[in-house]
């Protein structure tokens, strides 16, 4: 057994005055994770290796950290695995691209809707909703040529989860860690007010205009009606806009037992989050009813952090003890005779990613 310290003993807050935007939620990348990138140094330091995290997951391309292929993850899955995961389908665009695409989801099983989005990338980037073949053809001319984009279905449940995951080698048993209920923010029409009226009226969206704004441009002075909901953002991303809520009071011991029984499933996969999305709450406490979206690795992060009620401390925390974690069991799996990926690959690896968003189109 491990001596790790996790976040599942979080009481829920009770308190009536909780913020809509956390106080370090929308901080400037640079500076929330530069303490982390400094504790990543003196772990590497340690440890020798300042890219043993990338052994934690050995069969994935720098461990998931970065550059790693989304469908090549799902790939690795068994029958058990497979069951559990949305289907898709991956095509290279170039030429041809809406036929091609029409023939992988004909032979994935897949009808529109539809989710379009990169097979390399993250935070959201890229990732849209394709309800036809108009839009589908529209989407795929977006990505540019030589791109890797995966067709996957549009789940249908309304509660979209990231579920925190690790099991060291030495382990039978893998242990959730986190789990947060992504909340889609929607603005409520009167009948009189425009969208960017409404907007700039919300206790959440008025303190972070700049995030939703580029979306909403040819939106903005259009008039709800009275009661109409406009969604204000698809990708389940907290940088992209989404609301975050700590919901580790629902990690069960029924949960843990679906979710080690899927991720056994997939070759030495020890460390990252699961993303899906679930019929409700209920069914998901007992480990039902959820289908997964994306398997994530190294790179990823427990998203309750980006809970407006999380303080910062316990965000760095958080963050600390899980970067600690790649290093433990990335120290383990070099034991067993695997190796990490070094330092000039994930920096490759990360600047091929860099290059793929910037091309990417703006996410739904």
């Amino acid at each position: 057994m491990t001596d790790m310290t996790t976040a599942v003993d979080r009481r829920p807050d009770t308190r009536t005055d909780t913020p809509t935007v956390s106080a370090f939620e929308f901080w400037p990348g640079w500076i929330f994770y530069t303490p982390i990138v400094l504790y990543w140094i003196i772990l590497g330091l340690r440890y020798r290796d300042f890219s043993l995290p990338t052994a934690a997951n050995p069969r994935i391309e720098t461990g998931g950290l970065c550059g790693e292929s989304k469908s090549s993850i799902l790939d690795m899955a068994g029958d058990v695995a497979r069951e559990w995961i949305a289907p898709y389908a991956v095509i290279t665009t170039g030429t041809d691209d809406l036929p091609r695409a029409m023939a992988a989801m004909k032979a994935a099983g897949l009808s529109f809707p539809i989710v379009l989005k990169p097979d390399i990338g993250c935070n959201g980037t890229g990732v849209r909703i394709m309800r036809d073949a108009e839009s589908l053809g529209a989407g795929l001319a977006a990505f540019g040529r030589d791109v890797a984009v995966m067709l996957q279905h549009l789940i249908p449940y309304g509660h979209e989860v990231g579920l925190f995951y690790i099991r060291h080698p030495d382990e039978e048993r893998g242990r959730i860690t986190s789990l947060t209920y992504k909340e889609v923010p929607c603005l409520t029409g009167d009948g009189r007010s425009t969208v960017e009226e409404l907007l700039h009226a919300d206790s959440r969206t008025r303190l972070v205009p700049h995030i939703y704004l580029p979306r909403l441009k040819t939106r903005l002075r259009e008039v709800l009606a009275a009661g109409q909901s406009l969604p204000l953002v698809f990708a389940g991303n907290h940088c992209k806009g989404s609301i975050f809520h700590d919901r580790a009071i629902d990690i069960t011991p029924a949960l843990e037992a679906r979710v080690n029984t899927i991720m056994r499933d997939i070759p030495d996969f020890h460390f990252g989050r699961i993303d899906a999305k679930a019929r409700s709450l209920a069914a998901l406490r007992e480990g039902e009813d959820f289908q997964i979206i994306e398997i994530n690795g190294v790179g990823s992060e427990a998203t309750h952090i980006w809970d407006a009620r999380t303080t910062l401390r316990a965000a760095y925390a958080t963050q600390f003890m899980h970067y600690r974690e790649t290093f433990r069991i990335g120290a383990k799996k070099r034991r067993e005779g695997w190796k990490s990926s070094g330092a000039m690959a994930m920096l490759r690896s990360w600047l091929r990613q860099r290059r793929l968003m910037a091309s990417y189109p703006l996410n739904d």
